[in-house]
């Protein structure tokens, strides 16, 4: 799943955990636009093991999600 951390109503983060807990071991990339100080605001930044600063390029979103598939569960 590819998904903002910044969003209205519910935080990436959040969803992510409501996403594991559905279905564990779901690989996740998250990405936001905003700096890594007002990330760190939305949740805890070692959660942040598959994450793209917007703006990117469409071969580093094609690398990450990648990286994503082939990492092992934390």
């Amino acid at each position: 799943m590819l998904t903002d951390i910044v969003m209205p109503r519910m935080n990436g983060f959040q969803m992510v955990d409501r996403l594991e807990a559905m279905r564990p071991g779901i690989k996740v990339v998250l990405m936001s636009g905003y700096s890594p100080e007002s990330v760190a605001q939305q949740g805890p930044m070692g959660r942040m093991r598959d994450y793209l600063q917007k703006p990117f390029r469409p071969d580093a979103l094609v690398r990450k999600i990648r990286e994503a598939v082939a990492s092992t569960p934390s």
